[in-house]
C-alpha cells in the first residue's frame, strides 16, 4: 500500500449538502484558501441527496419568523433542543436557498414570484439534479476533490486534530492530509439495526446506506464529547419502496387510515393531538393500529384527482422514482388502491433528529482543529438540506478565522504507519470474520436488544444491558475482521465505524431513564416522560485509555 501526503489550508470529510456548501464558502470568503474534500464516493451523487429532493423542508415563510421556527422544534422534540444552534440556523435559512437558487437550482413559484409552499415550513422545487448543481459549482473552484477516497480516522495528537487518513478505493494508497483546520460533514448512520428490506434489496432504505457513521465514529475514537445519540429517527414511510410519505401526506393531503377506512389520527388518537400531532406519534399510532389488529395502515390517495395524481408521480421522480416504476409495474396506481405505510428501521442521524458532535455555535467541536456540520453536528434536529447548507457555511467560517495564525502540525511517522498497518492487516488477513458476517452480527444484537424493529422500537434495562456485553465482545473481534479486495476492505471498515457508533448509541439509551420520544426512544421500564430529571442533554466520551463509554449530562441551554 503506497502513501499519499497532501497538505491544505482546510479539509472537508464529506461532499455531501454541508461538505459542498463549506467548500463553496471557504472560496466565497477567502479566494486563496487551499481546500480539500474527501469523498468516499462521488459528490456528484453522493450522501442523501444523490437521488434528489422535491421539497426543501426548513424554510421561513412571511409569516414566521426565526424565533417561531426554534419554538416548532421545540415542541417537537419534547423541550430538549439546543436552541441557540437552531436559531443561528434559523435565521439564515432563507439566505442559503437564495444562494443555491442562483446556482441553478428550479424552484417552483407562485405568479407573484414567491416560492411555492409545500407545508408550512417548506417550498417545492425540482431538485433532482440538486447534487449535481452543488458539485458542479464545488468543480469551478480550485478546491482539490478526492473522489473515493474513504476516511478511515483524524490525525490527532492528543491536543488537535491536524489533518486526516483516507484509503484510496482505485489506487489502493493510504492517503495522509495534514490540514489546519477538518470540518466533518459525513452525514449520520444506516446500516445499524437490521433493515427491513433483506437479502438483494437491503440497500432500499430510506437513509443512504453508505452512511455508516464513520464521522461519528472517528470522533468518537479520538475522545469528541458527543450528544443525544438516544433520539434516534425512524422514518414513516411507503412500504417495501422507503418513499417519503410527507410527498403524499403534506403534497397533496392524503389522511393516514387504518384498514377498516378511519381516519385513525383523528379517530382513535386525539388525546395526542390527532392529525396535528408531532412527528413520531404518526409512527406510534401506526403500530398502536397494527397492535389493535386495525392494520394495515394507508395514505389514502383514492380521492386525488388527474392533475393531483400527475404532481404526486411528478414530485417523486425528483426524489425516489422506486415508487413511480412501482405503480406502472403494478398497474395499480394510488388512485386505484391506497399506499401502505410503516416504520422502517432505527437510524442514528443529526439532521432529522439531533445525534452528533457537541458543538458551539460557531460549530467547533470539543476537540480543537476539529468543527462539525449537517447531519454529523447533533443537537439541532429538523434543520434539513437547507439547515445543513447553513451550518456547512458557519463551519467554513469559523475554520477561515481560527487558521489566520496557524500552520500545518507535523506527523509523526509512528502514527503514519500504525494507520497503515492497520488498514494492511485487514486486506492481508486470509483467516478471520469477512464484512457481512460482521454486519449481520451487529444488526441481529441492535435488532433484538436494542429496540429494533421486530421488538416494535421498545426498549429496558436487561435488554440493553445485553446489548452493551454482545457489542463489547464485538468490539474485541474487530482485529480479527478481514478483507478479500479494496472494496471488501471499504465494507470492513465501515462494520468496524458502525460498531464504535452502536456501543455509543446503547449507553445513551441506556442512560436517559424515562420516554421522551415516543417509539424513537420508548422504554418499557420508564414509560412515562420526567421533565423533574431528564429535562437535560445526555452525552458522552469514550475513554482511550479504559475503552470504556462516560456518561455526561448537561443543562438546556
Amino acid at each position: 500500500m503506497d502513501i499519499k501526503y497532501i497538505e491544505t489550508d482546510i479539509l472537508i470529510i464529506g461532499g455531501g449538502a454541508a461538505g459542498c456548501f463549506a467548500a463553496l464558502q471557504v472560496y466565497k470568503k477567502s479566494p486563496r484558501c487551499k481546500v480539500v474534500v474527501m469523498e468516499k464516493a462521488h459528490i456528484e451523487r453522493s450522501g442523501c441527496l444523490a437521488m434528489g429532493l422535491n421539497a426543501i423542508n426548513a424554510y421561513i415563510h412571511p409569516e414566521q419568523t426565526p424565533e417561531s421556527y426554534v419554538d416548532f422544534v421545540d415542541r417537537e422534540f419534547e423541550g430538549v433542543i439546543r436552541k441557540d444552534l437552531v436559531l443561528t440556523i434559523a435565521k439564515r435559512l432563507n439566505e442559503v436557498v437564495k444562494e443555491v437558487e442562483a446556482l441553478g437550482l428550479p424552484i417552483e413559484k407562485n405568479d407573484d414570484g414567491t416560492y411555492k409552499k409545500r407545508g408550512s415550513r417548506s417550498v417545492r422545487i425540482f431538485g433532482e439534479r440538486l447534487k449535481p448543481i452543488l458539485a458542479e459549482a464545488v468543480m469551478k473552484t480550485t478546491a482539490k476533490v478526492l473522489n473515493r477516497v474513504v476516511a478511515t480516522n483524524f490525525i490527532y495528537d492528543g491536543k488537535k486534530v491536524c489533518g486526516a487518513f483516507g484509503y484510496g478505493v482505485r489506487d489502493n494508497c493510504l492517503y495522509v492530509i495534514r490540514a489546519k483546520a477538518v470540518i466533518v460533514s459525513t452525514g449520520g448512520a444506516s446500516g445499524i439495526y437490521k433493515p427491513i428490506n433483506t437479502g438483494g434489496a437491503r440497500h432500499l432504505m430510506w437513509y443512504c446506506p453508505w452512511n455508516a457513521g464513520t464521522g461519528y465514529a472517528m470522533g468518537i475514537r479520538i475522545g469528541a464529547e458527543m450528544t443525544s445519540f438516544e433520539n434516534r429517527f425512524i422514518p414513516l414511510r411507503v412500504k417495501d419502496v422507503n418513499a417519503p410519505t410527507g410527498t403524499i401526506a403534506v403534497g397533496v393531503y392524503s389522511k393516514q387510515v387504518n384498514a377498516l377506512g378511519e381516519d385513525y389520527l383523528g379517530c382513535h388518537y386525539q388525546h395526542l393531538g390527532g392529525r396535528k400531532c408531532l412527528t413520531q406519534y404518526r409512527l406510534f399510532a401506526t403500530l398502536e393500529e397494527m397492535k389493535a389488529c386495525r392494520g394495515p395502515c394507508y395514505l389514502d390517495t383514492t380521492n386525488l384527482n388527474d392533475e393531483e395524481e400527475k404532481q404526486l408521480k411528478e414530485d417523486y421522480l425528483n426524489m425516489n422514482p422506486q415508487i413511480v416504476l412501482l405503480w406502472a409495474s403494478n398497474g395499480m396506481g394510488p388512485r386505484k388502491k391506497p399506499v401502505e405505510i410503516r416504520g422502517t428501521e432505527p437510524y442514528v442521524v443529526g439532521g432529522h433528529c439531533q445525534a452528533g458532535y457537541w458543538v458551539d455555535t460557531e460549530r467547533r467541536t470539543t476537540i480543537p482543529g476539529l468543527y462539525a456540520a449537517g447531519e454529523s453536528a447533533g443537537g439541532a434536529p429538523k434543520k434539513y438540506v437547507s439547515g445543513c447548507w447553513v451550518e456547512g457555511a458557519i463551519a467554513a467560517s469559523t475554520a477561515l478565522n481560527d487558521i489566520d495564525d496557524t500552520s500545518t502540525t507535523d506527523i509523526d511517522g509512528a502514527i503514519i504507519e500504525k494507520e497503515k498497518s492497520r488498514l494492511s492487516g485487514i486486506l492481508n488477513r486470509t483467516i478471520g470474520i469477512t464484512p457481512l458476517d460482521a454486519r449481520e452480527r451487529l444488526q441481529k444484537i441492535m435488532d433484538e436488544y436494542a429496540g429494533g424493529i421486530s421488538f416494535n422500537y421498545m426498549l429496558h434495562e436487561n435488554r440493553l444491558l445485553e446489548a452493551r456485553q454482545l457489542l463489547q465482545c464485538l468490539h474485541k473481534h474487530t482485529n480479527e475482521v478481514m478483507a478479500v479486495d479494496n472494496y471488501n476492505l471499504v465494507e470492513a471498515l465501515e462494520c468496524i465505524d458502525r460498531i464504535d457508533v452502536a456501543r455509543t448509541l446503547v449507553e445513551h439509551l441506556m442512560y436517559r431513564k424515562e420516554t421522551r420520544w415516543a417509539c424513537y426512544q420508548t422504554r418499557w421500564d420508564y414509560p412515562q416522560k420526567d421533565d423533574e430529571h431528564w429535562l437535560k442533554y445526555v452525552n458522552s466520551v469514550y475513554d482511550i485509555e479504559t475503552n470504556e463509554i462516560k456518561m455526561i449530562e448537561r443543562p438546556l441551554q
